[in-house]
């Protein structure tokens, strides 16, 4: 076989290997189960393919990749001042996911820097709504409402906010002590409330037995001897106890003698 013609084989096949390279990897893409293909057609949208093999016409058609599952999302920092004007710093995290991937690239220019900006204005227009006392008790509340704006806002973009959790509520040292003397100032109250409540029971209790000592004396006399017996354990001290003046009464009119009358 001519040399010469084993080499002008070679010089042909190369470039042409070349080119067959060059057009598989600018025709051929596959996509991963959670990935979609937004496909232009000479700048015009055309379809949305994938998961698997998607088959492109060099030079006519361009595709963007386009990401399904949930991002998570940090929200930096926000200075916010409630309606009750206390000024605090509050963070928060978002969840979302893209359920239209045609309006996620072409009704915006960048997805996900438009919903950071959402979230960090939506975050201080609701909280500032609220005085400091809903925002530390009514996080889940709070949450919600976030949520339910944000998801309204986005849908437009193709967008699912699916949750919203604020992270961390900052205030500043000054504000941290008034919280904490309203605190123990609470917890004062609560106890002196108690204690009245207790003192009003044993109160109720003290004038029901002194009702019922009043309608039987003998139990009055009962109830003397059982103190005489409790105090007489101490030997060492004198006891002055007073007598009724019934029971008095009663044991002299016993012990008198008989009048002539009788």
């Amino acid at each position: 076989m001519n040399p010469g013609f084993n080499l002008g084989l070679g010089s042909v096949l190369i470039p042409l290997l070349v080119l067959f390279v060059v057009l598989a990897v600018n025709t051929i893409r596959i996509l991963r189960e959670y990935e979609r293909a937004v496909v232009f057609q000479l700048g015009r949208f055309w379809k949305v393919k994938g998961p698997g093999l998607v088959l492109l016409i060099p030079a006519l058609q361009k595709m963007v990749r386009v990401d399904l599952r949930v991002v998570t999302m940090n929200v930096d920092p926000q200075d916010v001042i409630s309606r009750d004007n206390v000024s605090v710093k509050v963070s928060a995290v978002l969840f979302f996911r893209i359920i239209d991937p045609q309006k996620a690239i072409i009704q915006v220019e960048n997805y996900l820097m438009a919903t950071s900006q959402l979230a960090q204005t939506t975050l201080r227009v609701v909280l500032g709504k609220h005085e400091l006392d809903e925002m530390l008790a009514e996080r889940e509340r709070l949450n919600v409402d976030i949520q339910r704006i944000l998801d309204a806002q986005t849908d437009g973009w193709g967008i699912k906010v699916t949750n919203v959790e604020i992270k961390d509520i900052d205030l500043n040292e000054s504000m941290v002590r008034a919280i904490a003397r309203q605190a123990e100032a609470e917890r004062e109250r609560r106890a002196k409330v108690i204690h009245a409540e207790g003192e009003k029971q044993a109160a109720a209790a003290l004038l029901e037995a002194a009702q019922m000592l009043a309608r039987q004396p003998e139990a009055m006399q009962l109830r003397y001897l059982q103190t005489m017996t409790q105090v007489a354990g101490d030997r060492a001290s004198t006891i002055v106890f007073p007598l009724p003046m019934d029971l008095l009464g009663s044991l002299l009119g016993k012990g008198k003698p008989p009048s002539k009358d009788e």
